[in-house]
């Protein structure tokens, strides 16, 4: 995919942090792109935000990815608004932290509902549009999909499963020549869990460089395929 002008994204959990950086990365590079939010508010706001910061054309929708149904509207009205989709970036997710006997299971539930179920989702919705594109599927799966750690087992479960689904997916895609990489960031400055960004934040992965990440893979030779991502900070506090 090395001419990226007006190719289309979808990116799910696009309203801000790691979404919202993807999103702006493949406007400035002339793509049109959607995303989406389970507040429509939230999700058209952003959309502008967007136009106004690269002049590029996106579609603001509400959509919760624990919900098939709605994901299949979703991919159907990108399709009706710019007529093809060639890239999914399955980004949306949550995390609730804490020991598994004092953790509650509605919370346990909710992580596996939207980081699993979620990306599923996403992923079988837009499965028949990105074949006909022989389009780019991108999970956002985590270092904690590889590495453990306490109070961690909702979010370890959810992301050990993402990067694992992901890898069956590039298996099962590859025939259709529709490409699949699961990004798997550490620290990123970005609204997660509560978390407000700020200058302390600055020895981190910024949402945009995770956004010139996706743009490097897009562009690269279609015959090379890097389908899992390890992404770190350079230079963490203590190194």
């Amino acid at each position: 995919m090395t001419d990226l002008k007006n190719k289309v994204a979808f990116v799910s959990g696009g309203n801000k942090g790691i979404g919202f950086g993807i999103a702006k990365s493949l406007l400035q590079q002339g793509m049109k792109v959607a995303i989406s939010s389970r507040s429509l508010a939230a999700a058209e706001t952003a959309a502008q935000d967007l136009e106004d910061a690269t002049g590029g054309e996106v579609l603001g929708l509400s959509m919760d990815v624990r919900n098939y149904d709605q994901q299949l509207a979703a991919c159907g009205n990108i399709i009706a608004r710019f007529g093809q989709l060639d890239v999914l970036v399955a980004n949306a997710g949550i995390g609730h932290f804490a020991s598994i006997d004092e953790m509650e299971v509605k919370d346990w539930d909710a992580v596996i509902a939207t980081n699993v179920n979620g990306v599923f989702y996403s992923i079988k919705a837009c499965a028949e549009a990105l074949k006909k594109t022989k389009g780019y599927i991108f999970t956002i799966s985590s270092l904690a999909g590889t590495n453990f750690f306490g109070k961690g087992a909702a979010y370890n479960a959810s992301k050990f499963a993402v990067t694992g689904m992901s890898q069956a997916a590039m298996l099962d895609f590859r025939p259709f020549d529709v490409k699949v990489t699961t990004i798997m960031p550490g620290s990123v400055s970005s609204y997660f869990n509560g978390h407000e960004p700020s200058d302390a934040d600055a020895w981190k992965i910024q949402p945009e460089d995770l956004g010139q990440m996706i743009v490097n893979l897009l562009e690269i030779h279609p015959r090379t395929l890097p389908s899992k991502v390890e992404v770190r900070p350079s230079r963490p506090p203590g190194s």
